[in-house]
């Protein structure tokens, strides 16, 4: 009889050396698994960042958010234009092949409490970099982390805010004599204006550009708004659980350096892992430090950046529309039109404002108008009410009269017939408020009867001696509207200034020419 061979299962021995081996092999790989699976190919890269922006080795990389290596190193170098940047090492998986000469990396953040990763963004470029090369300082992105995002809002910055926008609120209210004084100083803000009105219609500014930039903005953050105010949620959650207990974490504190003793003592075979364990520990504890004074500050934040969150999602969505609105404007080609003409159009009002100006603010030109023209509606008319006064039929009749159809020269009274008076012209070429001095001319209204200035006196009949025509600026100034005097011909305060306010610009011709003195053009 032939005996039976016994079974591998049957051996106790056999079994436990089994059992022991894969245990070993598995604790190994968990060991190992952040610096990469023993027995799997990969290839080395480097990669330049302008700081380490607390990376750390083991930290993953991925592509397309699969990881793919790990940094297995990393070390301060100094580049030729003398600034010290981190020099990270990379350990790729082998599928993950050759990169391109122009392919980026950017660092991640993992999760609310630091933790980060390299995104690895392949270049298009058909040139790849050789094995073991290095990506520039310029070819690596380092955003800012949201913690000093956060720290911006505190609660001075937050009350300066509500103080600004209550002042925003009480901006307009109330500002009739503001009013009047931005219409005084009118002129020199549309100076101002038409450079920077130039500057938007200059190509080179790029103004499409801008705003197509805005909208590629709002379509990133959009869908991510939602992740964003979870984050918020989650981040108040966790600092709050470590804010209820704040005698645990000193304890935690306190306890550190025996408990780092005691492991390096227990535990000198495993130098590796102790070195980044002292090496983790030094970057912490300068945070841990702050924790117990800052976390309050940051709960508070995180309270009230929550529900700010939840809503900035609606906005977002309408901010798109708007800014597609804004895209489409700036595509159409009567934008650059229209920004031209508005330049023209400020180049244009400027002088037209500074000659005005001094109408309304030296000789108080718009009131008397108005005060005036209620007057000529005031003829009263029995049963009806008041009419307009009107002269009607009633010149005398005279050669070139101020009735006359026709009138080749001035009324000069002459050829009287009946009993009406003799007419003779009495008047301005036009009304003006400044002098070539800066001074008051308000001619308007208070005219009268010029001692000189007849441009009629080459006419030989002597009627046309009475004939006053008085052109602005060639004689003395008219002076300003409404303005009492002393017996001793001294001012006395009056209603209307003698000169423009201060700071206000002007022009005493129409033509926009800035004053020169009291002299003939």
């Amino acid at each position: 009889m032939r005996r039976g061979s016994a079974s591998i299962v049957a051996n106790p021995v056999l079994v436990g050396a089994v059992t022991t081996l894969v245990v070993v092999v598995a604790v190994f790989l968990a060991y190992n698994a952040n610096n990469g699976l023993p027995f799997v190919p990969t290839r080395t890269a480097y990669v330049q960042l302008a700081n380490g922006s607390e990376l750390v080795k083991g930290n993953e990389v991925r592509v397309g958010g699969f990881r793919v290596g790990v940094i297995s190193d990393m070390v301060p170098v100094r580049l030729r234009d003398g600034h010290v940047a981190a020099k990270l090492k990379l350990k790729l998986d082998k599928k993950v092949g050759a990169l391109p000469v122009d392919s980026t990396v950017t660092v991640r953040q993992r999760g609310s409490l630091g933790l980060k990763y390299l995104e690895l963004d392949r270049g298009t470029a058909h040139k790849t970099l050789p094995y073991g090369a290095t990506l520039p300082v310029s070819q690596g992105t380092v955003f800012v982390d949201l913690d000093q995002v956060y720290n911006m809002f505190d609660k001075k910055t937050r009350g300066a805010e509500a103080t600004a926008l209550g002042g925003f609120g009480d901006a307009f209210a109330f500002r009739g004599a503001s009013l009047s004084s931005f219409v005084q100083q009118a002129p020199h803000l549309f100076g101002v204006l038409a450079p920077v009105a130039a500057n938007l219609a200059d190509p080179r500014t790029q103004l499409a550009q801008f705003f197509q930039a805005l909208e590629r903005t709002t379509e990133v953050v959009d869908p991510v708004a939602a992740v964003y105010a979870g984050t918020f949620k989650k981040m108040a959650d966790t600092f709050a659980a470590i804010d209820h207990d704040p005698q645990a974490l000193k304890d935690t504190i306190s306890k550190s350096p025996p408990t780092m003793e005691a492991s390096i003592r227990s535990f000198r075979v495993q130098q590796p892992f102790l070195d980044h364990t002292t090496q983790f520990a030094t970057y912490l504890s300068s945070a841990v430090k702050e924790l117990p004074t800052t976390l309050p500050t940051v709960n508070q934040a995180l309270e009230i950046g929550t529900p700010v969150q939840l809503r900035s999602v609606q906005l977002n969505a309408e901010l798109q529309d708007t800014l597609a609105a804004l895209r489409d404007l700036a595509r159409q080609p009567t934008t650059f039109a229209s920004l031209v003409g508005l330049t023209d159009t400020v180049a244009t009002l400027n002088p037209t404002v500074r000659y005005l100006g001094p109408f309304a603010t030296v000789c108080n030109s718009w009131n008397a108008f108005w005060t005036f023209n209620a007057e000529h509606l005031s003829s009263v008319v029995p049963g009806v009410g008041t009419a307009e006064r009107a002269l009607l039929n009633s010149t005398g009749n005279q050669d070139n009269s101020e009735g006359s159809m026709g009138a080749v020269l001035p009324a000069a009274g002459l050829n009287v017939q009946g009993n009406g008076d003799p007419q003779f012209l009495h008047s301005a070429e036009y009304a003006n408020a400044m002098g070539r001095n800066g001074q008051a001319d308000c001619e308007g209204g208070q005219q009268g009867y010029p001692s000189a200035g007849n441009p009629w006196t080459e006419l030989t009949n002597p009627n046309y001696r009475h004939v006053v025509n008085d052109a602005p600026h060639y004689r003395e100034n008219s002076g300003p509207t409404y303005r009492m005097f002393d017996n001793n011909g001294k001012g006395t305060g009056g209603l209307n200034p003698n000169t423009p306010p201060p700071g206000e610009t002007y022009s005493a011709d129409a033509n926009g020419r800035a004053p020169k003195g009291d002299e003939a053009p």
